[in-house]
């Protein structure tokens, strides 16, 4: 199997320990542009997995990832910069890695080989058939992922999955399959490449879309941010003198009183209506 992986194929460029630096960068940067043009060709697929994983969390669903190495870490990544980023609660997307948290600093051996401990992992969270999976696996053929799937899906658990080749048994086991196929990585096999980004890339796509569709996106600021530091503080500010051309002053008063950019947003609103009337 792991000869017919496309991830696995031998890279394109050879006798790397004689390049010269420029090269070395210059190569793989080129490599790195490909990505893009991968993730346009499958934009319908990603779009039918929004519209569900919308609608799922439109009722209440949760939204989780599942995934090992660096597949896992992504998906952990990813669903935990969503509750500081958009404010929401830290149980709506949920990233699950083999291993355990201890895996997103070191390899856990033989984790994403076990085929049924996703499904033990996910039990503790009491996933549903009102949330949706997605399993992330750049070969498509990780045990752990495709083994987390395949419950869910007895449970009529709308499935999904990222990997970067086609056709993979992760893929046929997925409702919504999105296939980024990149191509072999500049060094063989090293999927953390081309294939990271891809994934990566996807996974912003994907949470992103969907936060804007539940809301929480304002024009085009993050209105529901947490404000947990100065820098973020600051944002808040600015957010706040564009949207009501207000003096800094005023906006600071504004977001110390409410606490939230869109709640001092929502109350100077109701003030001037008041007024008005």
């Amino acid at each position: 199997m792991i000869n017919k992986l496309i991830t696995e194929q031998s890279s394109d460029y050879n006798n790397l320990e004689q390049m010269s630096t420029t090269e070395l960068l210059t190569n793989m940067n080129n490599e790195d542009k490909t990505v893009p043009l991968a993730i346009e060709k499958v934009i319908p697929s990603i779009n039918k997995l929004v519209d569900v994983i919308h609608e799922k969390m439109s009722n209440g669903g949760r939204l989780f990832y599942i995934g090992a190495g660096t597949s896992g870490r992504l998906g952990v990544l990813d669903a935990s910069e969503c509750p500081p980023t958009y404010g929401v609660s830290d149980d709506w997307i949920i990233g699950i890695i083999a291993g355990g948290d201890i895996a997103l600093r070191k390899a856990v051996e033989n984790a994403e080989d076990d085929a049924d401990l996703a499904w033990q992992n996910l039990q503790e969270y009491a996933i549903s058939d009102k949330d949706v999976l997605l399993g992330i696996a750049a070969s498509g053929t990780t045990p752990y992922v495709i083994g987390g799937l395949q419950k869910a899906k007895e449970q009529n658990i709308i499935t999904g999955c990222i990997t970067c080749n086609q056709n993979s048994p992760l893929a046929l086991e997925a409702d919504y399959p999105i296939e980024l196929v990149v191509g072999p990585e500049f060094v063989t096999g090293s999927t953390r490449m081309k294939a990271g980004t891809a994934q990566k890339l996807a996974l912003n796509m994907i949470s992103t879309t969907v936060m804007i569709k539940l809301g929480r996106v304002k024009g085009n600021k993050m209105v529901d941010m947490k404000l947990s530091n100065k820098k973020l503080v600051s944002r808040g500010v600015k957010m706040i003198m564009d949207e009501l051309t207000v003096e800094e002053s005023f906006a600071k008063r504004l977001l110390k009183k409410h606490k939230s950019v869109r709640k001092s947003l929502e109350a100077y609103k109701k003030e001037i209506k008041e007024l008005n009337l």
